[in-house]
Order: C-alpha cells, then structure tokens, then sequence
C-alpha cells in the first residue's frame, strides 16, 4: 500500500506540472497538506504531532536557509555579471556559429568544478542572455543547467549532493570518476542544443565597439565567488556536531554583497522574482524531506540508475541523505546520477529552479522534455559509459559504527 505522504506528494509533483502558471501556490499548498496529515496522522522519524515537526524544522532549517540565500543571492550576483557588460562583449572570442553556444556550454561545465552549480548556471544563462539577444531556447536552457550539473557531479564543491557525501566521509576521490560519465554525457547533450540555439537565435558576431567593461562589478563577482568556495571549505571541515548547525555558505554570499553595497549597488529589482523562485524550491524540498522513506532498495548499479530519473521529481538532497545512511554505493556513480538526473525537469535541481527564475517560460515540464530531450538521452548514454569503463564498483561502508 502507498503511503498517503506518497499520494500528496506525488499529486503536488502532477499540479506542478500541468499548472506551470500556479507553481509556488501548488508547492505551498501541497506542503501544506503534507505538514498536516504528518502532525495530525503521522510522525517524523518516530517523534509524533507538532514537537516532531519542530524536531524535523530544526534538522532541515540549515539546508533551507542556504538555499534560499544561494538563490536569492546569486540572483543578485548574476545581474552583477550583466551589467558589468562582459557578456556583450564574449561574442568577440565566441565562435560565429553553433560551435559558440557549444564553447558557452563547456565553459559552464568546467567552471562549475570549482563554483557552486547554482553559480555555473546563472552565469551561463547571464551569458546566453547576451550573446543571443535575449532569446534563448527552452532546450539551450535545459543544457545549461544540465552542464552545470554534470560540472559539479564529479567535484566534492561542485554540488550540494557531493559536498554532503565530502562531509560525511565519502573521500573526494571517490567521486571523481563521475566525470566519466559527466564527459560523455556532456558531448550527446551539448551538440544539439546548440544546434537548437542557433537555428532559434544565432549568436552575435559582431559586438559595439564602444562597449567598456565595469570591472568594479567583475571584481564583486569575483570577491563573492572566491568567498562562497572558502566558506565551502570551512564549513566541511568543522566537527560533524558544528558543520551542519549554521548556513555558513549562504550568509558569506549575502554578507559580502550587503558588504559590498556603498562600492557596488546590486539590483535589488530582480528580488521579488528570485525569492519567488526560491520559495517554490524550498516548498518541494521540506515536502520532499518529511516522506516516509525508511531505506532504499539495495545498492546496485540498477537502482542508481533508477534514482537519476527519480531525482528529477524527488529532490536529490534526501535521496543522497538516504543513500549515505545505507553505504555501500560506488560514490561516483550515485554522484552522478542524483546531480545530473534532476536536469531532465525545471525543478529537478536548483540550478533549473535558478535559471527559470530569470527565463519563466522554461517553467514547464512538457517544454523542458519536448524541447530538452538531449538531457534525458545524455544521462542514460553516460551511464552505460561508466559502466562500460569502470563498470559497479561499490565502496565498503564509510562510517564505522
């Protein structure tokens, strides 16, 4: 029988995708329902009615607020990007054909190794944005977010979900061999979108000359960037009691740009939409985090694959939790499938809910599919791939007990 959790959940997934127009107002609403049925019926991991949802709020408050900071803060960063006036100028080092959007595409997926995926992706739609014309097809948009994605899946800062397994033991180098699968996946996607966003709207060749950079705004993003990464690295290498008690990643980002602001004023305009975006995530993700899940199914090469798909609806952030707590996965493919399965759908990941906030036609899951079908054949060919190179090659558990 299917849990009732299960039910509301999945209901809320179904409304999000036909009522694209009403999905904050879905979100909330199913996680209203979800809220109520677990105080009034249910319990949260053996704590029952209103104290176990406070005990569950004060487990979840963290990767909350650093969400909602990231967003809302790299919303803020990326209108830096913009209107320091750098991405009207790369059409001079672009190529003038499809071959641009595909360098743009690969830009995306090496910078975010090293950067936020949230940060990779808003950069490179920032980017598009530009060098487009402000006309980017909903398939370029879905392989944005999915290099960023595949960028960060093989990089313990890449990724929320790697940075989790970092923090709870998973060795770095247990997850690099992602990239594996990342590389080839990266090369089945990349082409056709690019394709797509030449056909749509080609890239500018020819940039006004009398274009100057700021680089007073190049430098916040820069300061900013730089800050993000070393409260990553702070913060995963406090004692397991300290690092999960306190947003250290978003506040630095907020921080420095409230810092900032008598040098560089952001514009404080894209707000509204970007905490509306944000909210929307974190409605998905609280839901996603309360469902009933006692264990996954046992660690195979099959059900890591299955989870990349499910990663898409379910937010990878608990299933990556739930897999940490069972052991016994080959890191680097479970990265790979959680980070880069939730590109095949808008709200899959964060980058996807990031760049829908400044492109709010992407907000729909048959456009996504239709028009980003390169995704979902990109994840299943860079999985056989891995398969076929590395093959399943499951770690003894991590912790010791």
């Amino acid at each position: 029988m299917i849990p009732v959790e299960f039910l509301l959940f999945g209901a809320t997934l179904v409304g999000v995708a036909v009522l694209h127009r009403h999905t904050l107002a879905i979100a909330l609403l199913g996680l209203a329902a979800i809220t109520a049925y677990k105080v009034l019926f249910g319990d949260f991991y053996g704590a029952p009615g209103a104290m176990g949802l406070i005990f569950h709020l004060d487990a979840e408050w963290v990767i909350l607020v650093n969400l909602f900071a990231l967003l809302v803060g790299f919303a803020l960063l990326s209108r830096h990007f913009e209107l320091s006036q750098l991405p009207k100028v790369l059409p001079r080092i672009l190529p003038d054909d499809w071959k641009g959007g595909f360098v743009l595409l690969a830009l995306v997926f090496v910078v975010s190794a090293f950067l936020d995926n949230i940060a990779a992706a808003m950069i490179g739609a920032t980017i598009a944005a530009a060098v487009f014309r402000g006309k980017v097809h909903i398939g370029y948009l879905a392989a944005i977010v999915a290099a960023s994605n595949a960028g960060g899946s093989g990089s313990v800062v890449g990724d929320t979900t790697t940075t989790m397994m970092w923090l709870d033991g998973v060795a770095p180098l247990d997850v690099l061999h992602a990239y594996v699968a990342a590389a080839a996946a990266f090369l089945v996607f990349a082409i056709p979108a690019a394709r797509q966003q030449q056909r749509f709207s080609p890239i500018q060749a020819d940039p006004d000359p009398q274009i100057r950079v700021d680089v007073s705004r190049l430098l916040v993003v820069a300061i900013v960037l730089v800050g993000a990464v070393a409260a990553n690295v702070y913060s995963n290498r406090l004692p397991e009691g300290r690092a999960g008690n306190f947003p250290y990643i978003g506040a630095t980002v907020i921080g420095i740009l409230m810092f900032l602001t008598p040098w560089r004023r952001p514009d404080f305009t894209v707000l509204p939409a970007a905490a509306k975006g944000s909210l929307f995530l974190l409605a998905l993700v609280l839901s996603a985090s309360m469902m009933p899940v006692e264990s996954l199914q046992p660690a195979t090469a099959q059900t890591t694959f299955g989870l990349g798909f499910l990663s898409a609806v379910f937010d990878n952030i608990p299933l990556t939790k739930l897999a940490l707590e069972q052991g016994g996965y080959d890191w680097g493919v479970l990265a790979y499938a959680v980070g880069f399965g939730g590109s095949m759908i808008w709200f899959g990941s964060s980058a996807g809910v990031a760049v829908s906030n400044l492109f709010p036609e992407a907000r729909s899951v048959g456009q996504w599919l239709r028009h980003g079908w390169h995704v979902a054949v990109g994840y299943v060919v860079g999985f056989i791939v891995l398969m076929l190179v590395l093959g399943w090659q499951p770690q003894a558990p991590h912790r010791v007990f």
